[in-house]
């Protein structure tokens, strides 16, 4: 974020407005929307500027701009030539005087947004400058999307904030009686303009019981797939940005958390082989305690959370506490990074079968069937196999998968750093050794790697689309 978006109160205040032409006329009319003591100073201004100015409540001045016209002002607006403009900077300067200089950021101490104005709901769109039409192309957008009575609506809220406070002590519960409003009929109706007993169901809400009784806690178990985070789930969405706590691991990057709730606590609970910052144990224990005190928990996983993600313990454990869990599917690695890397896990010329296999066991390499996993009609997607892969080489090998089967690593699948590299099962170990792959890294094993790895450089996802046809 380049510059903080706040809102400023010019209601009866002072704000001067440089120039008098095309630029400078929709700038007094925002201005005057906003509630301003207008006063404008223009050294010749457009009939357009000046007639405008006639029929409203503000003062104009036509002559250039003197440093005494900040006297007062709250802010100030430049819309004039470029040494006019210079001159009402320096002096704006000077008084410390928040100032725009219109179409020029570089001259702005603060910036004037695109915005989309519902009365007392106001969304403003900055681009910080370097593409304004671009701000206004989202303006349109949002135009569009917003329902039309969002401003009556949130005036009804305001209406009823301090009976909610006097019957609802507990500030958590405040909240969440206003998330729930929000979502709920009352809004719907007040949005339809059908609100003609809306008053008196609000109070009937605002006085049931069951917003004085201490808040209950949750646990939301939700995959947030293989890192990009456009591949998030709607409803993981809603839930990041519902939560008052985030329990995070090591694959959930800084992209993804930033759709949570600002205010949210976050904690890390991140493992790697032979590096874990929290136990299993201690994992569970932390849902337990921040759900216990009545908090509202993301319990946030790389991929989905029953694949390898060991959401099955934490599950088990909460309800045997007797805490409310929600799961949430996400993409897993196997599917994401296959996608991105334009493998098709199945193919009806060369996989009829795919295993999704850890190649980390409970007390290091796994302990797996082999001879199942040896067919040739069958792909492995292979989890956590970095440290493993000579075994998996090895044993494969060993059960009759051929040594040429086409190998393909995925580093870090579905994020900008993404990296994949080819070779045969034969020397998957020297493979990775070589190219240096660390965690988190996929493994697929199997004939549909030969789709991807022979397709022209940039072809690979309309390949694998089409594979999949």
């Amino acid at each position: 974020m380049k510059s903080l978006p706040i809102f400023l109160d010019l209601q009866g205040r002072t704000a001067l407005l440089v120039g008098g032409g095309a630029a400078a006329l929709p700038k007094a009319r925002l201005l005057r929307a906003a509630g301003a003591e207008l006063r404008l100073v223009a050294a010749a201004p457009d009939d357009d500027f000046r007639s405008w100015a006639a029929g409203q409540p503000v003062t104009l001045a036509e002559r250039p701009f003197q440093e005494g016209d900040l006297d007062g002002a709250r802010i100030v607006i430049a819309a004039a030539s470029d040494d006019e403009n210079r001159a009402v900077v320096e002096a704006a300067t000077a008084r410390q005087v928040p100032v725009n200089v219109v179409d020029r950021p570089e001259l702005s101490s603060f910036l004037m947004p695109a915005i989309v104005d519902r009365d007392d709901v106001v969304v403003a769109i900055s681009t910080h400058g370097s593409a304004p039409v671009l701000a206004r192309r989202l303006r349109r957008t949002l135009e569009a999307l917003l329902p039309a009575r969002l401003g009556p609506l949130a005036a009804f809220a305001r209406r009823y904030r301090g009976a909610l406070a006097a019957a609802v002590g507990d500030p958590t519960a405040r909240r969440r009686f206003w998330e729930a409003f929000f979502d709920g009929p009352i809004a719907r109706d007040l949005l339809a303009g059908e609100d003609a007993e809306a008053g008196a169901r609000m109070l009937t809400e605002i006085n049931a019981p069951g917003w004085r009784r201490a808040p209950r806690g949750r646990v939301a178990l939700v995959g947030a797939g293989p890192g990009d985070p456009e591949l998030l789930t709607l409803k993981a969405l809603r839930l990041l940005q519902d939560a008052e706590v985030v329990v995070y691991d090591k694959l959930v990057g800084p992209e993804i958390l930033d759709y949570a709730r600002r205010d949210a606590e976050r904690i890390y609970v991140g493992k790697a082989p032979g590096r874990h910052s929290h136990s299993q144990a201690e994992i569970n224990e932390i849902l337990l305690r921040e759900a216990g005190a009545g908090k509202r928990v993301v319990r946030l996983k790389g991929g989905d959370p029953f694949v390898f993600g060991r959401g099955g313990e934490e599950v088990e454990r909460l309800l045997r506490h007797g805490i409310e869990v929600e799961m949430v599917p996400g993409i897993t690695a196997a599917t994401g990074c296959a996608a991105v890397a334009g493998i098709p896990l199945t193919h009806r010329d060369h996989a009829s079968a795919v295993t999704f296999v850890s190649g980390q066991g409970k007390e290091g390499a796994p302990d797996l069937d082999w001879a199942a996993l040896a067919s040739s009609r069958h792909t492995l997607a292979v989890y956590m196999g970095v440290a493993s892969s000579e075994k998996l080489s090895r044993e494969l090998i060993a059960h009759g998968r051929n040594p040429e089967t086409p190998v393909a690593v995925i580093e870090r699948g579905s994020l900008p750093e993404e990296r994949k590299v080819f070779g045969t099962l034969r020397g998957l170990g020297a493979l990775i050794a070589e190219e240096k792959i660390e965690a988190p890294a996929l493994i697929v094993i199997g004939e549909v790697v030969r789709l991807a790895a022979e397709a022209p450089r940039g072809a690979t996802a309309d390949l694998a689309l089409a594979a999949a046809e």
